[in-house]
C-alpha cells in the first residue's frame, strides 16, 4: 500500500472536519455535555444509513465491539482535557503523540514496515504537532495528563478500527455501524447521570450537538476509508495535520493566543508531509 495524492488529500480534508468539531465541542461551557449531546448526535444521524449499507462482514465485529469500548474511555477523556484547559494545548497533545505509538504498533499489528522517508515524515509531523501544544506553555497538569491518557486511547482504537475495516467488506459497512454504537454508552450514560441537564442543554444546543456529529463522521469514516488505501501509521500521522487547524481556530476564534508561537510547529508539520509523500 502506498499513500497517493488523492489519498492524502482525503485525509487532509478529513483533518480539517475533525478540527473544527473539535473547535464545537471546545466552544461550549459544558464539555461533558456537548461531547454526550455529539455521540448521542452520531448515532442519530447514522440510524437511516444503515437502510442504504449492509451490516459489516462477521470478522469485523469483535473490533466493532471494541471500539465501541474505546470511545467511552476516549470521550471520557476527550471531555477532561477541555474542561481542564485550551483546545490549542489538549488538542496538539492527543493528536501529536498518537500516531507514534501507533507507528510503533503497526510493524508487528499489521505488518507494515514504514520506509525512511515515511518514518521521516512520522516522527516531523508529531514533533510539529506537539510543539503546537506546548506553545505558550503555562498549561495545567491536570489538562496535560488527560491528553496524554487520550493520546494513548487513539492509539489503541486506531489499532482496532484500522483493522476492523479491513475486515468489513468495505469502508462504508463499517464506518456506518461504528458512527451508530460508538457514542451509546457515553451519551446514555450521561443522559442517566444528568437527565435534567442534558435534556435542558440539549433543547438549546441541538444544532451544536448535530454539527458536530456531522463533521466528526465524516472526518473519522474518511480517515478510516484511507486505511483500506494506505499504510495505517502514514494516516493516522497524516490526520493529525488537523492540529494545525485547531492552533488556528483556537488563537484566532477561541482566543487563546500564542498565534506566532504556533508557526514553527506549522513548518515542522508542513516538512513531515513532504517527506511522507516523497
Amino acid at each position: 500500500m502506498e499513500l497517493t495524492a488523492g489519498v492524502a488529500l482525503a485525509v487532509l480534508g478529513a483533518a480539517l472536519l475533525h478540527a473544527a468539531w473539535n473547535a464545537i465541542l471546545k466552544s461550549g461551557r459544558e464539555p461533558l455535555l456537548d461531547t454526550a449531546l455529539i455521540a448521542l448526535a452520531g448515532s442519530v444521524v447514522a440510524l437511516p444509513l444503515l437502510a442504504l449499507v449492509r451490516p459489516p462482514d462477521p470478522a469485523a465485529w469483535p473490533y466493532l465491539a471494541a471500539s465501541v469500548a474505546v470511545h467511552l474511555a476516549y470521550y471520557t477523556a476527550l471531555a477532561g482535557a477541555y474542561k481542564a484547559g485550551d483546545l490549542s494545548h489538549g488538542y496538539p497533545i492527543m493528536r501529536g503523540t498518537a500516531p507514534l505509538l501507533v507507528a510503533a504498533a503497526s510493524a508487528f499489528w499489521f505488518g507494515e514496515a514504514l520506509s525512511l522517508s515515511a518514518w521521516a515524515g512520522v516522527l516531523l509531523i508529531c514533533a510539529g504537532v506537539l510543539s503546537l501544544g506546548m506553545a505558550g506553555g503555562g498549561a495545567s497538569r491536570r489538562a496535560t495528563g488527560w491528553a496524554l491518557l487520550n493520546a494513548l486511547v487513539i492509539a489503541v482504537y486506531t489499532i482496532v478500527d484500522g483493522t476492523g475495516v479491513r475486515l468489513a467488506g468495505g469502508a462504508e459497512r463499517y464506518v456506518v455501524w461504528m458512527v451508530l454504537l460508538m457514542g451509546l454508552p457515553f451519551g446514555l450514560a450521561v443522559l442517566a447521570i444528568r437527565r435534567g441537564e442534558f435534556v435542558r442543554h440539549a433543547a438549546r444546543h441541538w444544532g451544536r450537538g448535530l454539527a458536530g456529529a456531522v463533521l466528526s463522521g465524516l472526518s473519522y469514516g474518511i480517515a478510516l476509508w484511507a486505511m483500506t488505501r494506505a499504510p495505517v501509521a502514514v494516516v493516522a500521522a497524516l490526520r493529525e495535520t488537523s492540529v494545525i487547524f485547531a492552533a488556528l481556530i483556537g488563537a484566532w476564534f477561541l482566543g487563546e493566543g500564542h498565534l506566532k508561537a504556533r508557526v514553527a510547529g506549522a513548518v515542522i508539520v508542513f516538512a513531515g508531509l513532504v517527506a511522507l509523500r516523497f
